[in-house]
């Protein structure tokens, strides 16, 4: 993991009202930290405020903990939510797939180059395409029979291997099955799907057919935490290609493939490094 200028993110969600901007720094100042950023939104319709600040507490008079701790304060006073993140920070996460591998490629090359500041802790595929590249890569991999066991009980086994490896985020990289709500809720704000169209559009299967049919002019792919309301989850990232009329389902298929691997990326990038505070149905992504 590359070092960063800073070693202590927190974010902030609270009602908004004036002062708050000058409030938060202000504490980090008098402790002697020094803020790297401060990005912040203000939401006028709702009267919320949203805010991420990266912190170097290198020169700091007091030790992270103490640091952490005392803006319990400061935060219970404006009523906020707040979450602090330590760096260096590595996400132990598990990787869901069934046959397709654009999107596990995408997650195992920037995780090899540095760019995702995860910890695979394995790799599950309800088929055993995937194997042989997670293999490969040094990492585990686990087969769950669906049709053998019953949807149920493969979920079961899934969600041992997921307490088993103390998992703090599971992406499904193309898994074409439907989390069970259980699931959905404990891993609820840690659970990421890529899904192969530019929602709310297009939901559910054969989305590039959908969207040949109807003659879209554009084609994309999300990636959004998953509830357990099917692709209605809060979006995290968006990634869109042109389409001509002479696209075929299968150059659809092709480019839409590329979205895939670009918004998945990225909205785990967005996730690890606490760039995202879900607000209901939405996400407030400070994208970097």
């Amino acid at each position: 993991m590359a070092k960063n200028a800073y070693d202590l993110i927190l974010k902030v969600s609270c009602p908004d009202s004036p002062g708050l901007v000058s409030k938060i720094a202000n504490y980090i100042a008098s402790h002697n930290a020094n803020l790297i950023e401060f990005t912040q939104f203000a939401d006028s319709v709702n009267r919320k405020f949203f805010s991420r600040l990266e912190i170097d507490t290198s020169e700091s008079k007091v030790s992270v903990d103490e640091l952490k701790e005392g803006f319990s304060v400061l935060g219970k006073s404006i009523q906020a939510n707040w979450h602090f993140r330590q760096l260096p920070h590595k996400t132990k996460t598990a990787i869901l797939v069934t046959k397709t591998s654009h999107c596990l490629n995408e997650i195992l090359w920037r995780t090899q180059e540095g760019e995702l500041p995860i910890e695979i802790t394995s790799v599950i595929g309800n088929r055993e395409d995937c194997r042989e590249l997670v293999e490969r890569a040094g990492l585990v991999f686990h087969y769950v029979d669906f049709k053998e066991q019953g949807k149920q009980d493969a979920f079961n086994e899934i969600s041992s291997i997921l307490n088993a490896e103390e998992v703090n985020l599971v992406v499904l990289a193309r898994f074409m099955q439907i989390m069970p709500e259980a699931l959905c809720s404990q891993y609820e704000g840690r659970m990421i799907n890529i899904h192969h169209s530019f929602l709310p559009a297009f939901i559910g299967a054969n989305p590039y057919r959908q969207a040949y049919n109807r003659g879209v002019k554009l084609i994309g792919a999300t990636c959004h935490y998953v509830t357990s309301d099917l692709d209605a989850g809060p979006i995290i990232e968006q990634q869109v290609h042109r389409v001509n009329h002479f696209h075929s389902v299968h150059d659809l298929t092709r480019m839409g493939r590329d979205c895939e691997r670009a918004a998945l990326a990225k909205g785990i990038r967005y996730h690890v490094y606490d760039r995202t505070i879900i607000d209901g149905r939405r996400a407030i992504v400070f994208s970097d």
